[in-house]
């Protein structure tokens, strides 16, 4: 089979990032722990509501992010009897290319380059996409399979994964 793996809060986590920038730079109390159905932003106050456009705009805001549990042992054993592909719409953030190209290479060295897909629109012909936005499956005609993040947690009608163990468990 073909798989497709979103790159943020799938395997990349940019929450604990712009929560440890938020409380530096604005002493905003802000954790882990965020309401099901919203997104960080509904977490801050107004006056710095749009402080992570400035973060996820930085050169060097995707160059150091914390891996998500699980996902490098995950995609290796995926890759032992399946094609795997990293897609991202890193086309949104400019910055963000090449802070994710070298992530991947530093992070899932053994996912070569002609499997990192960086779109704008996720068009992609696969036999499962792993995502944490509905969106990117609008248009998809393979098995969607849903990765929790506190944003989507009010979203049904999916088949979710919760952790990397779960996608392994939905796939192998």
């Amino acid at each position: 089979m073909r798989i497709a793996i979103d790159m943020d809060e799938v395997i990349a986590d940019p929450l604990s990032k712009f929560i440890k920038l938020y409380n530096r730079d604005c002493g905003v109390p802000l954790d882990l722990v965020l309401d099901p159905g919203n997104e960080i932003y509904h977490h801050v106050p107004e006056a710095v509501n749009m402080k992570w456009f400035d973060y996820i705009n930085e050169k060097g805001f995707f160059r150091d992010l914390p891996v998500i549990p699980g996902a490098v042992a995950g995609i290796q054993k995926l890759q032992e009897q399946h094609d795997v592909y990293i897609v991202s719409a890193a086309m949104e953030f400019r910055n963000s290319l090449e802070d994710k190209y070298d992530w991947l290479a530093e992070h899932f060295p053994f996912i070569s380059w002609q499997n990192i897909m960086f779109c704008g629109d996720k068009i992609i012909e696969a036999d499962i996409l792993i995502d944490d936005r509905i969106k990117n499956f609008k248009d998809f005609k393979g098995r969607p399979l849903l990765f929790s993040s506190p944003h989507n947690m009010l979203i049904t009608g999916y088949e979710r994964v919760d952790t990397w163990e779960q996608v392994l468990k939905a796939i192998l």
